[in-house]
């Protein structure tokens, strides 16, 4: 009958006929008794577990009807992966998880966790008979995955009610209850979940994670963080929120004791994920995703750090179905990929089967738990109805397949144990099936009618929240926390010598101090990456630092980029300020999906309910002498201006360093942004700038006192007034501030006034100072040490055209290439002499 079971109807026709063809057993069970006599789960846990199972399913199936009438948008679902339901239950509701698109059923029971922990006892209710018309309550009985067990009804009924819905062509309507009253309860601990799941699938903007922005998996008061990814990005992250998660429960910082909730949101309505001094993390993935180079990354930095003893509790869940999209995972290349990862242990299970399922999952999540060391769970899982609404599964797998999937049906499997052990009869577990698929069809109708997102500005309302003032505010009580309270600790740190007597400073060592002030200031905040710490960086950016402030806060990484930025992403997701370093800006190209896919979207995922606050340093662009290449001398950053919400920073001078780096650490904490802050390798250690020995390009660190005044706010410019400063208005960055200025110096001798502007930032762009010092003088040269295409010119010169300016402009700009070894590299590269004879052409118009 079955030879393309590809559609709802189908797997609804299917699961219909295997309970109709189930015997009775021959005495009934006590649900309070385990469902078998040597399981660890009783037969009320597993009717639990079946209407999670359930709810998720009909999720699935009313998913593929919302999308045949054009009001669903999202037809992925979870169907034969109800195995995760059990995994869930395992788990305790306070630990975080990041969860795959395919772990509906996981949601469901997480949601019915939470509710029944925070039911208050006294109105906990006795399990109630599975006998027909009553049913059993679901979270009665004793609750899988916490010590003491304790479990209530979370009294979160919906009011029953038929509705008219229209039918689907390939799909049957769920059956209206029947003069025998169906099960009550089953569908109460779940409704808030469901809806949850529908108001993502139709988009609706009282979806309570991402607004209607994506359909995701994410609740802050459930400890489930929003992950968009299908390719292992997030894998990365929560390796880095499991050495947060351990390094906080060893930390007495900013008045939080070991054991207090960590802080995940900011301002009004800001989320406390109450993740206790012994919780893990849960990341579930599929596994098509084991081959990702992300997933690798991941597998590798948990194992890496394992083997150096450093403690990092994640168990990695691979949901196994065999297929990624249509292509097969080879047999047995999943497991043995998995049992090969060292460091990490290997755990596998049925998802067939509830009873292994939760058994294997709790004793992983025991073993984590105890030993804070990284492990995974293989979960094999089929796939129903194919990777989403418009996959044709019949073209690429044989009906053979598809029949084989079919009778390991995790839902069915489920419904089995049930019937045979005497829980409950065939007809009664039927009766929950259609109970909750008419309650989630009913959802489903009025989520319809709910608002949508109605402008770009409500699209974009999360993104990434400027708070200008506050961020003006926070530096100013750091300055004077510095000034006043924390002075004699500041002393101490800078040996008797605070920066500010230490006289005229160089770029790197400008930073190095603010990174010192900051790391004062700011009692989470640690610095990581490749060398900081015992060598303290390349260019010795970070020297001295691990010393002053221990091995806790300042250490080295492995050699692998995303790694890196994984390890910032679930360290500021945690409670932590991450400032990790990218040793080059060529190295940052391989992982910068970390930025873009998983940092920058956050916030707009999640309503700001969940925030990645970084800082994230880059050194970078070219003119390095001596040591070059396109690796070492990379001047693409057009990558990083794409990412919505992204704050760049460029510090060319040793005096806007410190306060723009202040200002992206405020910003972190305060709104929690993504900034990145690229620093010119060329320019740390340059000490002059017209004349050798003169060392006009160093600058004074200044006094605490002195910060508020010098404040840089983020997206302000920085003007160089030279002559008259009325001819011509040079707009630059980084390295070619410096040969602007030069370039404006010669040309001050042949008469022309020049105001040099310091964008400072690349993102966003200081559009109005563009704009006013463009019309000052009605001649813009725009130098792009960058490259013509793509580079940061084209976003000036739109700015000026938006703008309506009509004066002359010109760019001068980094041809389209690699940086070269050597001297070639001058023949691609901006220079003096080429700002120089372009301002001149500007002039002769």
């Amino acid at each position: 009958m079955l030879s393309d079971v590809t559609t709802p109807q189908d797997l609804d026709d299917r699961f219909r006929e295997t309970l109709a063809a189930l015997p009775a057993a021959q005495q009934r069970r006590d649900p309070a008794d385990p469902v078998t006599d040597d399981a660890p789960l009783t037969g009320a846990q597993v009717l639990d577990l079946f209407d999670a199972q359930v709810t998720s399913r009909q999720l699935d199936l009313a998913g593929r009807w919302l999308r045949s009438f054009g009001e669903g948008f999202y037809t992925i679902g979870s169907a034969g992966h109800e195995g995760n339901a059990a995994v869930a239950a395992a788990l305790r509701p306070t630990d975080p998880a990041l969860l795959h698109y395919r772990s509906g059923a996981f949601y469901c029971q997480r949601a019915a966790q939470a509710a029944a922990e925070a039911t208050p006892a006294d109105q906990a209710q006795p399990a109630a008979s599975t006998q027909p018309g009553t049913g059993t309550q679901p979270g009665t009985g004793t609750q899988p995955g916490t010590d003491t067990q304790p479990v209530v009804d979370p009294q979160r009924a919906v009011d029953p009610g038929p509705a008219a819905e229209p039918k689907a062509a390939d799909q049957s309507e769920p059956s209206e209850p029947s003069g025998t009253e169906p099960p009550t309860g089953g569908f109460a601990a779940y409704a808030d979940a469901a809806r949850d799941v529908l108001r993502g699938m139709v988009a609706s903007s009282q979806e309570p994670i991402a607004g209607g922005r994506h359909k995701v998996f994410g609740r802050a008061d459930l400890a489930i963080v929003p992950t968009t990814s299908t390719i292992a990005s997030h894998l990365p992250r929560a390796v880095g929120m499991g050495l947060a998660v351990e390094r906080l429960r060893r930390l007495d910082s900013a008045g939080r004791r070991t054991g207090a909730g960590v802080r995940v949101g900011s301002g009004a309505g800001a989320a406390h994920a109450p993740w206790p001094p012994d919780a893990i993390v849960v990341c579930s993935f599929g596994d098509a995703s084991v081959n990702h180079a992300s997933a690798t990354a991941a597998f590798n930095t948990a194992g890496w750090y394992d083997h150096g003893k450093l403690r990092i509790p994640v168990l990695f869940v691979c949901e196994d179905n065999g297929l990624g999209i249509s292509v097969r995972s080879p047999e047995g290349w999943v497991e043995a990929t998995l049992r090969a990862k060292p460091g990490i242990r290997y755990f596998s299970a049925d998802g067939a089967d509830p009873v292994q399922t939760y058994a294997v999952a709790a004793e992983a999540a025991a073993w984590v738990r105890r030993t804070r060391r990284p492990a995974v769970l293989h979960l094999r899982t089929v796939r129903l109805m194919g990777h989403a609404g418009a996959d044709a599964e019949s073209a690429y797998r044989s009906p053979a397949e598809l029949a084989e999937d079919l009778d390991r049906d995790p839902v069915a499997a489920t419904a089995r144990l049930l019937v045979d052990a005497g829980v409950a009869t065939g007809e009664e577990l039927l009766a929950r099936y259609d109970e909750t698929g008419w309650q989630v069809r009913r959802l489903a109708e009025e989520v319809l009618g709910e608002p949508k997102l109605a402008s770009a500005a409500d699209v974009v309302s999360t993104l990434a929240p400027r708070r200008p003032m506050r961020v003006a505010r926070a530096v100013a009580d750091a300055a004077a926390r510095a000034s006043g309270p924390g002075a004699g600790a500041r002393a101490e740190a800078f040996g008797g010598k605070p920066p500010e007597l230490s006289g005229p400073m160089t770029l790197a060592q400008s930073i190095n101090a603010a990174l010192a002030d900051g790391m004062l200031d700011h009692p989470q905040m640690a610095i990581f990456g490749e060398d900081v710490a015992a060598k303290g960086g390349v260019y010795g950016v970070t020297k001295g630092l691990r010393d002053r402030f221990g091995a806790a806060r300042v250490f080295d990484t492995l050699l692998d980029e995303t790694s890196v930025l994984g390890l910032g992403l679930g360290a500021g997701l945690a409670g932590m300020l991450p400032v990790p370093e990218i040793q080059y800006l060529a190295y940052l190209h391989n992982a910068e999906d970390q930025l873009r896919g998983e940092a920058a979207t956050m916030r707009f995922f999640s309503q700001g309910a969940f925030r990645n606050p970084m800082v994230v340093r880059v050194a970078g662009l070219a003119y390095q002498e001596g040591f070059g290449g396109h690796f070492h001398n990379d001047n693409s950053v057009a990558v990083l201006r794409d990412v919505p919400g992204l704050v760049v920073a460029v510090p060319a001078r040793p005096d806007d360093a410190a306060p723009m780096l202040r200002t992206c650490l405020a910003s972190a904490a305060v709104d929690g942004s993504v900034c990145v802050f690229l620093e010119p390798i060329a320019l740390y250690h340059t000490r002059d700038l017209y004349a050798d020995g003169h060392g006009e390009w160093l600058a004074g660190y200044p006094e605490p006192g002195a910060w508020v005044a010098g404040h840089v706010p983020i997206g302000r410019a920085r003007v160089y007034r030279i002559g008259s400063a009325d001819d011509l208005t040079i707009i630059t960055f980084g390295n070619g501030v410096r040969m602007s200025l030069r370039a404006a110096a010669v040309l001050a001798e042949e008469g022309v006034g020049t105001r040099v502007v310091d964008l400072r930032w690349l993102a966003p762009l200081p559009v109005a100072d563009i704009i006013r010092e463009s019309s000052a003088t009605g001649r813009v040269l725009v130098v792009d040490e960058t490259r013509r295409s793509g580079g940061v010119g084209e976003g000036v010169i739109a700015a000026l055209v938006d703008a309506g300016y009509v004066g002359a402009a010109r760019r001068v700009a980094a041809v389209d290439s690699f940086v070269p070894l050597g001297p070639a590299a001058r023949h691609v590269l901006v220079s003096a002499e080429a700002i120089t004879d372009g301002a001149r052409t500007l002039l002769a118009r």
